[in-house]
């Protein structure tokens, strides 16, 4: 596994520990929904949440959120059709950027952050 892979499942980690600190239930990670892979499955109250993380090493180049692309989007939001078409209920997306700061992470979830 190459050294951005591997950010990536550190990332994947830290990520989910965030989230249950704040309250989310982790259900599921890395499982897949009409054919797109889903980071982290989480669960707030009633709402599911499908979770997109993205990590850099560097900040220099637009950042973590700047990889979401308009086939990016599409593809979570398919994802999430998928989900409801197999269990209805809400459903919402949310991105983590996990990103280096001074001497350290710093980690941010946009709430809602892909809607139609």
């Amino acid at each position: 596994m190459g050294s951005a892979q591997d950010r990536g499942k550190v990332a994947e980690r830290l990520a989910a520990a965030f989230l249950e600190f704040d309250g989310l239930d982790i259900v599921a990670r890395n499982v897949r929904f009409g054919g797109v892979e889903i980071d982290i499955v989480a669960r707030e109250g009633s709402t599911r949440v499908l979770v997109e993380v993205k990590a850099r090493g560097r900040t220099d180049f637009g950042g973590a959120t700047g990889a979401i692309d308009r086939k990016k989007r599409e593809r979570l939001l398919r994802a999430a059709r998928a989900l409801l078409a197999e269990s209805p209920g809400p459903v919402r997306i949310d991105v983590v950027s996990v990103e280096p700061e001074g001497d350290g992470l710093r980690m941010r979830q946009y709430r809602n952050a892909i809607t139609e």
